[in-house]
């Protein structure tokens, strides 16, 4: 009888584990998710838009770029031009590695750059 207790609290401990990693996995999934529709650019909207364009524009035709990513998106680019706010993107051509930044002065977008991710 204490064999067969044992045994089923095993069961349960290994059920329990395998639960939670499945959590986790869903988890991470939905993580990568939020990622890419919150940073992922269509290089096409991003070659349509034009230094000078209004920037809520601009905006309407981007994700909101708010994500955990947009930090280390940051590092490695172009030094951000005096007086402006920027937003980074992920551009969903090639490898994953092309990092999009618009930045905005005065209601317009000021600048446009790409550069890879190191």
């Amino acid at each position: 009888m204490a064999r067969r207790n044992g045994c089923l609290i095993g069961c349960a401990v290994a059920g329990v584990l395998g639960i939670g990693l499945l959590v986790a996995l869903l988890f991470g999934v939905g993580k990568v998710m939020d990622v890419a529709d919150k940073t992922l650019v269509d290089q096409k909207v991003y070659e349509a838009v034009s230094v000078g364009d209004p920037e809520a524009e601009v905006r309407a035709k981007l994700p909101s770029g708010e994500s955990f990513v947009t930090s280390a998106l940051k590092d490695g680019g172009p030094a951000v031009p005096v007086g402006s706010q920027c937003s980074w993107y992920l551009s969903d051509s090639g490898n994953g590695d092309t990092v999009l930044r618009l930045c905005y002065k005065d209601g317009k977008l000021a600048e446009k750059a790409d550069y890879r991710v190191k």
